[in-house]
């Protein structure tokens, strides 16, 4: 019995946790995009949101990275990413409500925010 039950542990962290990794992935493209759109030579505005968009861009792919191919990071390290990616997220969906028709970019990060704070939980 101790067995099964710890193989269903094991399947529910590895089902979180790629979860999550497809959760980075999708705001990662939702971010490159939005500041795809940004135009470089704009206001201040969006040069703020060409900046987050690719800082959430980048921050996203890399904790992808670290959930689906890095499996020697130890668990501080890895919540460390989960965090920094969480902040990361939160900033730039704050930043991307401010602009017209990007809800559906700043809903992508709170997904990806959620995500890793869910995945957090599991590591115990």
């Amino acid at each position: 019995m101790a067995s099964t039950r710890s193989q269903q542990e094991l399947f529910r962290f590895l089902e979180d946790r790629f979860a999550c990794a497809q959760a980075c992935t999708e705001c990662a493209r939702a971010c490159a995009l939005r500041a795809s759109l940004a135009d470089p030579r704009g206001t201040e505005g969006q040069e703020v949101v060409r900046r987050k968009g690719i800082m959430c861009a980048e921050v996203c792919d890399a904790t992808c990275r670290v959930l689906t191919e890095q499996n020697d990071m130890d668990e501080a390290g890895m919540r460390f990413q989960l965090e920094w990616c969480r902040t990361v997220c939160l900033e730039c969906a704050w930043v991307f409500d401010e602009q017209p028709s990007a809800e559906g970019s700043a809903e992508a990060c709170r997904a990806c925010a959620r995500a890793c704070t869910e995945f957090m939980a599991t590591l115990v």
